[in-house]
């Protein structure tokens, strides 16, 4: 099974030193019987895309909670075995929760697919989408759009031997 971990560049970093995402336990986010249901899609491709963007929102989280945080989302994608990675079946349906599963140890860096990472060009938007974000989850609006405008940007695709390369 995938999973998307959520991160930060600084996150990111200490993950390469250690060798290991963690320590556990993990909030990750996959495709969940929850995200196919409301989904509605039965092509692996777009449901990972969406567990993807739902760590990238994770990571957008992050963000907003470190002043000092570098403004580009993380999100590494690692395979874990069938079983390692489980969502909460009390939270399952809830929006809050889509996608959202708990492993309960570290993960090798080794065992890594890949890294997603904003583009230099995103850090504005993802800096004005971490300010508006506790405006947006209170219903307002133009937050909202703000935040949306930093989903605008994919987040581009890392080879795990090229991490010394984004976090230096």
């Amino acid at each position: 099974m995938r999973v998307y971990v959520p991160l930060t560049l600084s996150g990111l970093a200490a993950a390469h030193g250690a060798g290991e995402v963690g320590p556990g336990p993990l909030t990750a986010y996959a495709v969940t019987p929850g995200l196919r249901e409301w989904y509605v899609s039965d092509d692996i491709e777009e449901l990972e895309y969406a567990a993807l963007n739902r760590a990238a929102a994770a990571s957008l989280r992050m963000i907003a909670g470190t002043p000092d945080e570098v403004r580009r989302r993380v999100v590494v994608a690692v395979d874990v075995p069938d079983g390692a990675a489980v969502a909460d079946p009390d939270q399952g349906l809830s929006a809050a929760y889509l996608g959202e599963v708990r492993i309960a140890a570290a993960l090798p860096l080794a065992k890594a697919a890949a890294v997603h990472v904003d583009a230099d060009d995103a850090e504005k938007d993802v800096a004005a989408a971490a300010a508006a974000l506790g405006a947006a989850d209170l219903g307002d609006d133009d937050a909202r759009f703000t935040v949306d405008g930093a989903e605008d940007h994919e987040l581009l695709w890392f080879g795990v031997q090229e991490i010394p390369q984004l976090i230096g």
